[in-house]
């Protein structure tokens, strides 16, 4: 019986530590920057490609960047907001847009 007790202590014991050195990953904000030149609608596609937006979201985000400057459109892991930014970018200069996208930490 006695070992069913240890076995069960160090059970918590081993689940304690996991629980101890697990932390969660920093998180990093995706930017969309506003121009002069990138239309609002592209600006709105763009939302709802790369960041899964309904129109009603992307538009109000997409006005948010032509008046404040910019807006997050998203947090994620620093592997995903990277490839965001990334997708973005290309997207925008396949179709000829200075459209700008940036990370920063959360």
């Amino acid at each position: 019986m006695s070992n069913w007790k240890e076995l069960t202590e160090t059970q918590h014991d081993t689940e304690d530590l996991l629980e101890e050195r697990i932390e969660e990953p920093p998180r990093y904000h995706v930017m969309l920057i506003n121009d002069d030149y990138t239309p609002m609608d592209f600006v709105v596609e763009v939302l709802r490609r790369f960041f899964n937006m309904d129109s009603e979201k992307a538009t109000e985000i997409m006005l948010t960047i032509h008046y404040k400057g910019k807006a997050r459109c998203g947090t994620f892991s620093a592997e995903i907001a990277e490839t965001k930014v990334d997708q973005v970018i290309r997207f925008a200069t396949e179709h000829q847009h200075p459209l700008q996208c940036s990370m920063e930490k959360a």
